[in-house]
């Protein structure tokens, strides 16, 4: 039986994702955190209601009673959970959250071309996220 708090559906192709994932890993010592790797082809997102391309479009969490968390929600619960909610406290505050949340989806929308200008590239060379994109075109 599974003792977590928050579980945290992450692209596992992103490398800005995969290094946030790592972060949490190592301070989560009670495991309150859980993962899981949207980009997986094992991956089911039926149960959660959205589809995988809105898994792949923004970060997501869910709470053990099924409820979503989106965007910079989902920091602030991975962090508090575990015990470092301080450092990201004030991007819940009521005026600075609709501009936090509005990076994040700039953030999320380019982190492939980020990645590049960083030198980090997707683990299997296509996130996807740029996969969504070749299709439009």
């Amino acid at each position: 039986m599974s003792n977590w708090h928050f579980k945290i559906l992450y692209d596992g192709e992103c490398p800005f994702c995969l290094r946030e994932v790592r972060w949490l890993q190592r301070r989560d010592r009670l495991g309150y955190l859980a993962f899981e790797d949207v980009s997986s082809p094992s991956f089911d997102p039926s149960p959660f209601g959205v589809t995988r391309e809105e898994l792949l479009g923004v970060i997501h969490g869910v709470f053990p009673d099924g409820r979503l968390a989106r965007k910079v929600e989902v920091f602030r619960q991975a962090y508090r959970t575990v015990g470092l909610g301080w450092l990201i406290a004030p991007t819940g505050w009521p005026v600075l959250r609709w501009v936090f949340d509005g990076l994040y989806s700039l953030f999320a929308r380019y982190r492939v071309r980020l990645g590049r200008l960083f030198g980090r590239s997707c683990v299997s060379g296509s996130c996807g996220v740029s996969d969504r994109r070749r299709d439009r075109a």
